[in-house]
């Protein structure tokens, strides 16, 4: 057991905790919750500027109810850990490029490539926070293109 991680729940099971309690202590106590620096604007932003790499992707997204998010990630992490440079709320490229500005000049003139959609908002944000870097088009969008437009000729062609 000590090797593999438990939830809460399982520690009840083992040990006759009262897991509720254990939830609240870890997260109030022993997790440093109250003493992390990024506490304060957690809602609206999160920012890892130690995870920037040389090869980075911009994109939105929305998880849940509408809520709009900009998440910028390191490509060469592949989903693992560092892969977060930072979670914004919203879209706006004035919001996003106030929050990008904090990481070091030096560190975003390290990047050398931005895949990201083709909105305007996105390509701004690449240019003003990341001058160095290319722009690579995701290739998501390049096929719903392709795919749109043969749609479109077969719909004609009928």
């Amino acid at each position: 057991m000590e090797n593999s991680p438990v939830t809460c729940r399982m520690l009840n099971k083992f040990y006759h905790i009262n897991t509720n309690t254990f939830e609240k202590q870890y997260k109030h106590i022993l997790s440093g919750y109250k003493e992390w620096e990024q506490l304060e604007h957690s809602e609206d932003w999160l920012l890892f500027p130690n995870n920037i790499g040389e090869s980075i992707c911009i994109d939105e997204t929305a998880p849940s109810k509408g809520e709009l998010y900009t998440i910028v990630t390191n490509r060469v992490s592949k989903g693992l850990k560092g892969t977060i440079i930072a979670i914004i709320q919203g879209v706006s490229s004035e919001k996003v490029i106030s929050v990008l500005k904090n990481i070091d000049e030096e560190k975003r003139n390290m990047v050398k490539e931005i895949t990201m959609d083709m909105s305007n908002s996105m390509r701004t944000i690449a240019k003003r926070c990341f001058p160095k870097a290319i722009h690579t088009i995701d290739r998501f969008h390049i096929q719903k293109l392709a795919c749109d437009a043969i749609q479109e000729m077969r719909i004609a062609h009928r």
